[in-house]
């Protein structure tokens, strides 16, 4: 029997990914087993700050990455907008599947929607670009930093902490977790984080028999979106610290990107879009960012970096 390390963090979502493609792989082949190895990532022991104040989304990452790198894990499963834009020398992004739902979702226990809240209600998200795209559809909410699990993260909603929060609709959706949306936010009103909703799975590039193992996995159209996304965030250089969104569609063989770069006092929003044949998808996100650069977007990031 044919053994298969998966490492992962020990998040429910993360837990529910993994298991998903632990599934799969098991389903496929009668004669590997697959394990799960629960790393705890750095972005995990912190739960106090900001994830723009602590270094941003790769301290979700990194030590699931060095356990690829030692061989103590021949897998890692992410999700896509947890990944860092430039991966450790020697790893590749090898296969995506079927995109989940890339919306983020309004829960509450008494309003159905954002623009149903009252003056000066507190809404949860601990997301700099949600917290800027709903200043702009409501400058009157007070907007409070929200860390924690799923299960964290609606508890406090339900005590009453908060009158709404603001979570990835996918997440949601894999855990069965539903009960309190009351709204799919649609893209006009809050355009998602570059890859929500889409599992990456990370492997060594010279390990070409778990290459040759999980290749079936990928879906050729996600993979092509996650692609032209990622191009548009290296582009820009987006991190935690910089409230940039995008989000591709794929029609009648074309592939279009809508995206935004705000400025952290929210008084600016450069939005820029565009469509390109699927084969030059890189080259999309690479041109879409580049407007935006040339559109008020340098100064945007040199302020955000000072």
């Amino acid at each position: 029997m044919e053994k298969l390390v998966i490492g992962t963090r020990g998040s429910k979502l993360a837990l529910w990914q993994s298991n998903y493609i632990k599934s799969l792989i098991e389903e496929r082949y009668e004669n590997i087993k697959v394990e799960l190895k629960i790393i705890k990532t750095q972005g995990d022991k912190i739960l106090d700050t900001p994830l723009a104040k602590i270094g941003g989304k790769g301290l979700f990452v990194k030590e699931i990455e060095n356990a690829l790198l030692d061989g103590s894990a021949d897998i890692a499963v992410h999700s896509m907008k947890d990944v860092p834009m430039e991966l450790p020398e020697g790893l590749i992004l090898f296969a995506t599947p079927l995109r989940e739902e890339p919306n983020d979702a309004f829960l509450s226990v008494k309003f159905n929607s954002i623009r149903e809240l009252p003056k000066n209600a507190v809404v949860g998200t601990s997301s700099l670009r949600r917290k800027l795209q709903l200043l702009k559809l409501r400058e009157d909410l007070i907007i409070k930093d929200l860390r924690g699990n799923v299960d964290t993260r609606i508890r406090k909603l339900v005590d009453g902490e908060f009158d709404a929060i603001i979570l990835a609709k996918a997440g949601l959706n894999r855990l069965k977790m539903t009960d309190y949306i009351k709204e799919t936010v649609s893209i006009e009103d809050i355009l998602p984080a570059v890859c929500q909703g889409i599992i990456g799975i990370e492997l060594r590039e010279d390990d070409k028999r778990t290459q040759e193992i999980v290749s079936f996995i990928n879906h050729e159209t996600t993979m092509i979106r996650t692609k032209c996304e990622r191009a548009y965030l290296k582009k820009l250089q987006g991190g935690c610290q910089v409230p940039i969104a995008g989000f591709s569609q794929i029609k009648d063989n074309k592939i279009y990107l809508k995206a935004l770069l705000s400025s952290l006092d929210g008084k600016t929003h450069i939005y820029e879009e565009g469509f390109s044949p699927i084969d030059k998808a890189e080259e999309l996100g690479k041109s879409i960012a580049e407007k935006i650069l040339n559109n008020g977007g340098k100064e945007i990031l040199r302020e955000v970096y000072s």
